[in-house]
C-alpha cells in the first residue's frame, strides 16, 4: 500500500482538496480506469482548445502542478493527471520503471480521453512519463516539454545521500521539521506554507520509492521524433542542469529547445515558471 493508513491517506486529500479550492478555477474532475489503476484527471480550460497534458513530480499532486501554470489553460484544454501511487487521488498501484509501463499508462488516458495532438508537459518524474510515452508510442504527441527531467542523468550519488536523503530518513524517524527543511531548502528554489506541509504528510504518512532512478539509453533517444524541449535547472543536485542539456544535445535527434535555469534548484522558482508558460504558450500558436 501507498498510504501508510486510511486516516493518514484522508490528512493529505484533505489538504489536496485545499488546494484545488484555492485555485479558484473552473475545472472538472473525472476517473479514468485503466489496465495499471484508476486515474484521476482534473481538465480546465476549452474543450476547443488543443489538448495539453501536465504531469507533475514525485511527492506531489495535481492541483499542485496546475498552481505552477495558471495561465495554460487561456490557450490550451489542460488535463493534469494525478500519477499512481503518488499523495493523490489516483489508485496507488506502483509501476515498474524499468519497463514501459508509465508510458503504457500514460497513452492509455491519452486514448480513454480521445486527445489528439497533444502536447506533453512534464516536471521531474512527469518528465520520466513523458519519455516512457514517447518511447512506447508517440503518435499523439506533438510536443513534449520537460523540466528538471528524470531520465536523463543523474546527480552525484554520494551529495544526493548526504544533503538530501540521510535528512529525510531522520525526518521519517522523528517527524522533526528541522529535517524536512533541510530536504525543501535543497530541492526548492522558494517554496511556501503549503508545499512544506503537503511534503511533510507526504513523507511521514506515505511509502515512497527510494530505489535508483533510470537513465533513457541512447539508441532509445535517438528513435524519438517528436519535438522536445527541455529545461534544466542549474543547481539541481538530482539532476544537474549542466549535465542533463549535455546529455541531452549528444542523444535526442528531436531536440527543440534547451534552457537553463540559471540559479534554479530542481523546483524552479515561481518566475522560472512563468519563463516556462510563455514558452509553452508560444508553442499553442
Amino acid at each position: 500500500m501507498f498510504f501508510k493508513s486510511k486516516e493518514e491517506k484522508e490528512k493529505i486529500l484533505t489538504l489536496y482538496n485545499q488546494k484545488l479550492k484555492e485555485l479558484n478555477i473552473e475545472y472538472s474532475e473525472k476517473l479514468v480506469e485503466t489496465k495499471f489503476g484508476v486515474t484521476n484527471v482534473i481538465t480546465t480550460g476549452d474543450s476547443k482548445n488543443p489538448p495539453l497534458i501536465l504531469i507533475h513530480g514525485t511527492g506531489g499532486c495535481a492541483p499542485q502542478i496546475l498552481d505552477s501554470f495558471p495561465n495554460l489553460a487561456s490557450k490550451y484544454c489542460v488535463y493534469a493527471v494525478d500519477v499512481l501511487a503518488q499523495p493523490n487521488k489516483s489508485a496507488e498501484n506502483r509501476l515498474d520503471m524499468k519497463s514501459l509501463d508509465y508510458g503504457k499508462w500514460l497513452i492509455e488516458i491519452i486514448i480513454k480521453l480521445r486527445l489528439k495532438e497533444v502536447t506533453l508537459v512534464g516536471f521531474s518524474f512527469g518528465g520520466f512519463i513523458s519519455l516512457k510515452a514517447l518511447e512506447f508510442n508517440e503518435t499523439s504527441i506533438k510536443h513534449t516539454f520537460l523540466i528538471a527531467p528524470v531520465y536523463i542523468v543523474n546527480g552525484n550519488p554520494l551529495i544526493g545521500l548526504f544533503k538530501m536523503f540521510m535528512p529525510l530518513k531522520k525526518f521519517i524517524k522523528t517527524n522533526n521539521q528541522k529535517y524536512i527543511k533541510k530536504v525543501m531548502n535543497v530541492l526548492f528554489s522558494e517554496y511556501d506554507d503549503f508545499a512544506l506541509n503537503y511534503m511533510s504528510n507526504t513523507f511521514q504518512y506515505c511509502n515512497m520509492d527510494f530505489s535508483p532512478l533510470p537513465v533513457i539509453a541512447k539508441d532509445v533517444a535517438k528513435n524519438l521524433k517528436t519535438p522536445i524541449s527541455i529545461f534544466a535547472a542549474e543547481k539541481d543536485i538530482m539532476f544537474p542542469g549542466k549535465k542533463l542539456i549535455k546529455r541531452a544535445k549528444g542523444i535526442f535527434p528531436s531536440l527543440e529547445t534547451v534552457v537553463l535555469l540559471k540559479g534554479s534548484k530542481h523546483v524552479p522558482r515561481l518566475k522560472d515558471f512563468k519563463e516556462i508558460e510563455e514558452q509553452i504558450i508560444d508553442k499553442s500558436k
